[in-house]
């Protein structure tokens, strides 16, 4: 899309400061807005009928939410999204960024691409369960995220993602995580950057067993 484009869909956002621990959304909440987070670190989470809080998927800056605002008939959020770090967002009413949805197709077709990013992540949660030791299953997950939405490199694939999202996403503790994955780069496995994790060729047949 172009420069001038994008400036014209910001213009059209109000931007809002995001306190840490402040749910921006709640699940059932009418979805009468999208969000773009720019500064900070949220994530989703839901409610069960016991009053449990389960952790979903983290989000970094560049990250929306609140995607059902595209809906053609008005929608409820499915889960709440929560600031783990204060934060700034750009948010949309739900009939101006459909308004814009409209001038520029590309809008939707970049929040289906986004879509298929957060199915691949909850496959891969789900899939991961079938697992029982701690290992088995971080190792599951990490290779399902690479899969479907990893970045070749020139020594593997890279994915952008914390231990946090990583313990939370195959149910262990951070701790076990990081331990597991601090392993793992001794092993010569992987390699853990600054909110990226690199598998190298031999991660599979040697993580997964």
């Amino acid at each position: 899309m172009s420069k001038s484009r994008q400036a014209l869909i910001l213009a059209a956002a109000t931007p809002r400061y995001a306190p840490a621990n402040f749910a921006i959304t709640n699940q059932d909440d009418p979805a009468n807005n999208l969000f773009l987070l720019t500064k900070g670190y949220a994530r989703y989470f839901y409610i069960t009928s016991r009053g449990e809080k389960l952790l979903l998927f983290w989000l970094k800056p560049g990250d929306i939410f609140g995607g059902a605002a595209l809906l053609l008939h008005k929608s409820r959020y499915l889960v709440g999204t929560e600031m783990v770090r204060e934060g700034e967002l750009m948010v949309w009413r739900r009939e101006t960024i459909r308004s814009l949805a409209t001038r520029y197709p590309r809008l939707l077709d970049n929040a289906l691409s986004i879509a298929s990013t957060y199915l691949t992540w909850y496959l891969a949660l789900h899939l991961g369960l079938a697992f029982s030791s701690a290992q088995q299953r971080l190792a599951y997950v990490l290779k399902s995220l690479a899969d479907g939405f990893g970045q070749k490199c020139s020594t593997g694939t890279y994915v952008e993602i914390t231990n946090e999202q990583l313990a939370s996403a195959a149910h262990v503790t951070l701790f076990t995580a990081s331990r597991i994955i601090s392993v793992w780069g001794r092993m010569g496995l992987l390699t853990k950057g600054r909110g990226t994790i690199t598998l190298h060729s031999s991660f599979e047949s040697s993580a997964i067993r």
